[in-house]
């Protein structure tokens, strides 16, 4: 007869409800649009470079450090190697974040909406969350974002934003910057679909710390990379707390081919940026309310404002899409902007509901 359980778990982490990745469905025939996800597949440089490798090398432990990659991250960005760390995709990177700058003394602040993980890792740290909401239906900065952060140690912009996709006005971010008494986190998960970047703060702020991910401009998602880079004293103190090789061989390997294929890069986002912008305009057409979009998505909301009617109607045609429950989120979804003839796809079910 076995005991009755007894939970041994820390009371924080029994109160809190675990992260909830999107969807990964197994429908047959899927348009798949909820996780931003790049439509196009890796450079051609990555799966020369994956099948030139020496299998025989698993069996020994890859570089901890990721040296090659760093030091071509660092030279492409005009730093020094000793501000720039690789991890297991940018949730690796906010998992070590977390753990140097927030605990139940040290408070973190973020925007809402925004990226839910962000509330799972402060539970984990036992820490306090503030956050702060984004105004008026383009989800803009408030004013007085200082004020309101002026508690935290660790202060978290997601730019662009997601879900939104919206952005904020680089001189901001430089106030932010040089004003905010702790760590800025400066989530740039989607910043080669954007006007700009915040990585040149790093030169100019020893609070600053820029995460990046390969998963959505360079299509490695399933390869889990990112880096951040910040004051070398930042990532120092990061790198007390990433895990022994959390950067395993295959995926240095992926990472730095890819890295290096920036005409790639560049080629696959702006085919991105413009199918993104058709479609805006396609929606708008029909009556949607869109927020200005930096980001490989749209945030979109029906003309009814039944985003969650809208989310079925695609299911139910076997698009898959990311709806967020919830006062302000409900009334959109977010659309991952996918290969053109998908996106007409889409188009093509939305006249049908709306139009016919």
């Amino acid at each position: 007869m076995s005991l009755p359980y007894k939970s041994y778990f820390r009371p924080e982490i029994d109160a809190m409800q675990g992260y909830v990745p999107g969807e990964q469905p197994k429908m047959q025939k899927l348009i798949k649009l909820n996780t931003n996800e790049n439509p196009y597949p890796p450079s051609e440089k990555v799966l020369q470079a994956l099948k030139e490798l020496d299998m025989k090398r698993l069996r020994l432990y890859p570089d901890p450090l990721a040296d090659d990659l760093c030091n071509l991250v660092a030279e492409h960005w005009g730093l020094t190697r000793n501000m720039v760390i690789a991890a297991n995709g940018s949730d690796d990177l906010l998992t070590m974040v977390f753990r140097a700058f927030t605990s139940e003394k040290l408070a973190v602040s973020f925007l809402d909406p925004t990226y839910s993980l962000y509330k799972i890792l402060a539970q984990m740290q036992h820490a306090k969350v503030i956050k702060i909401a984004l105004e008026g239906d383009e989800f803009a900065m408030p004013a007085n974002i200082l004020e309101q952060a002026k508690e935290s140690n660790l202060l978290i912009i997601t730019r662009p934003n997601a879900p939104t996709g919206n952005s904020f006005a680089k001189s901001t971010m430089r106030e932010i910057c040089e004003k905010f008494d702790g760590v800025v986190l400066i989530d740039e998960a989607y910043a080669d679909f954007a006007e700009d970047n915040c990585i040149d703060l790093v030169k100019e702020y020893s609070n600053v710390i820029v995460s990046r991910t390969f998963s959505k401009s360079y299509s490695l998602a399933g390869m889990r990379l990112g880096y951040a880079v910040g004051d070398a004293r930042l990532i120092d103190g990061l790198y007390k707390l990433k895990d022994s090789y959390n950067v395993d061989l295959v995926a240095q390997t992926a990472a730095k081919a890819a890295f290096a294929d920036q005409e790639n890069l560049k080629k696959n986002s702006e085919a991105i940026k413009a199918t993104r912008e058709k479609m805006r305009k396609a929606l708008e057409d029909m009556n949607f309310t869109i927020v200005p979009s930096q980001a490989n998505f749209l945030f979109a909301a029906p003309p009814d404002g039944d985003g969650e009617g809208y989310f079925k109607a695609l299911r139910d045609a076997a698009i898959i899409v990311r709806y967020f429950p919830g006062e302000r989120t409900g009334k959109y979804v977010r659309i991952t902007i996918g290969l053109p003839e998908e996106m007409e796809k889409v188009l093509e079910v939305t006249k049908k509901r709306y139009f016919s």
